[in-house]
């Protein structure tokens, strides 16, 4: 599978006027040719979605667009220069979390993992940085109730991926399996 091409099908990044709030869903190519995504882990003290694993992201600031949000959000919670995002390929669906009303926009980019990245102690627990073809595994997924609503699961030993993270994932997950057109 060519990562890379399948991306080429994504849409353009939404921007609806009521979207307050944007994460970047960073992939990258490590040095053993392994494509990777990147997640934090949210610190237990956080006043909202404490212990979640999440991809770096926040509000938006005056004059921002979701791609600036994505990029600056990144820079403050894992240490990921916004000149080291390579090449946005697109948009996913935009997603509301457990409140209902905010409403996130997901910025899918390339990036050049820096050798280090730096969690903020205030935002960040960790990062987690799995394979892809782990996420592409639907046998390390589960789907469970959640106050009425089937939810998707995905636990890590950091931490368990679900809700709006998972539901952008799964949909990210889906251009990975499409057969791209002209391909048999």
């Amino acid at each position: 599978m060519d990562l890379w091409i399948q991306l080429a099908a994504l849409p353009a990044v939404a921007s609806p006027p009521d979207a307050r709030y944007a994460v970047l869903v960073p992939i990258y190519e490590d040095s053993d040719g392994t494509d990777r995504i990147i997640f934090t882990r949210r610190p237990e003290h956080m006043r909202t979605h404490p212990g979640d694993v999440v991809f770096p992201g926040g509000g938006r600031e005056e004059g921002e667009d979701p791609i600036a949000t994505a990029k600056r959000e990144a820079w403050e919670e894992i240490g990921l220069p916004p000149e080291n995002v390579a090449e946005i390929l697109g948009g996913l669906t935009p997603v509301t979390t457990r409140s209902r009303t905010t409403l996130i926009v997901p910025v899918v980019a390339r990036i050049d993992r820096p050798e280090e990245l730096i969690p903020d102690p205030a935002e960040v627990h960790s990062i987690i940085e799995p394979p892809i073809d782990h996420l592409l595994d639907e046998s390390r997924w589960e789907s469970r109730d959640f106050y009425g609503h089937d939810l998707w699961f995905y636990e890590f030993e950091e931490g368990t991926l679900w809700g709006a993270t998972a539901f952008m994932v799964r949909e990210l997950l889906k251009y990975l399996r499409e057969v791209p057109s002209g391909k048999t």
